[in-house]
Formats: C-alpha cells, sequence, structure tokens
C-alpha cells in the first residue's frame, strides 16, 4: 500500500506516541490508548508538525479508510497491517540511524583524502 510522507509520519507519530505512553507498563499486561482529540492536542502544542488541527484530522481520517488505524469506543488502535507498515517505517529509520551510529562511532586511523 502506498502512503504519503505525511501519513508515514502522522503512523511513526502515532507509534512513538504510544510506545512512550505504554513505557512504563511493559511489566503489567496492560496497554493504554488514546483518543483522536488527546493525540492532535499532542502534535499541535509539541511543534513537531507543521500542519494545521484540520489536516491533522484528515490525515487520521485517510489512516482508517487505508484500514492501518480503527477506532475502538473511541481510541485509536492499530490494525495488524497498520502494525506491519509502522514495523517496516521503523526498520526504514533504523537502518539510517546505524550509519549514523557508525560515523559517529567510528574514528578512522587512516587520512582519506579529501578536495575542498
Amino acid at each position: 500500500m502506498k502512503l504519503t510522507k505525511t501519513e508515514r509520519q502522522i503512523l511513526f507519530a502515532l507509534g512513538e506516541f504510544y510506545h512512550q505512553l505504554n513505557q512504563p507498563l511493559t511489566e503489567k499486561p496492560l496497554q493504554l490508548r488514546t483518543s483522536k482529540v488527546v493525540f492532535i492536542t499532542f502534535l499541535l502544542h509539541s511543534e513537531i508538525v507543521t500542519k494545521q488541527e484540520r489536516a491533522l484530522y484528515k490525515n487520521l481520517e485517510t489512516l482508517e479508510n487505508k484500514r492501518l488505524i480503527t477506532y475502538e469506543n473511541r481510541m485509536i488502535r492499530f490494525t495488524e497491517e497498520g502494525l506491519d507498515i509502522l514495523k517496516k517505517i521503523n526498520k526504514e529509520i533504523d537502518e539510517f540511524l546505524v550509519i549514523r551510529k557508525f560515523f559517529i562511532e567510528k574514528k578512522t586511523k587512516k587520512e582519506f583524502q579529501t578536495v575542498f
């Protein structure tokens, strides 16, 4: 399924939001959920997205239409397909972070020729 960059970002943000929300509960068989309103309010106040409130609602609606998220008692829940795509996004990001980590940690012992 083809997703736009914005849809991928919203899906990733929701995944990270749930990851942080449920971090203290990893030892317990509980999982917290959030409503659409709370999630959008969080995004707007965090200033990590430049979208307007209405655009965020529309993006969540599109993710719902693509059956990547669903609502249970007004709470956002990932579908199996949504979780699969989220795992692919995380894997892709992890590949880039491994490259960054390599260049930060490795100090080359040889001098390489550089051109200015």
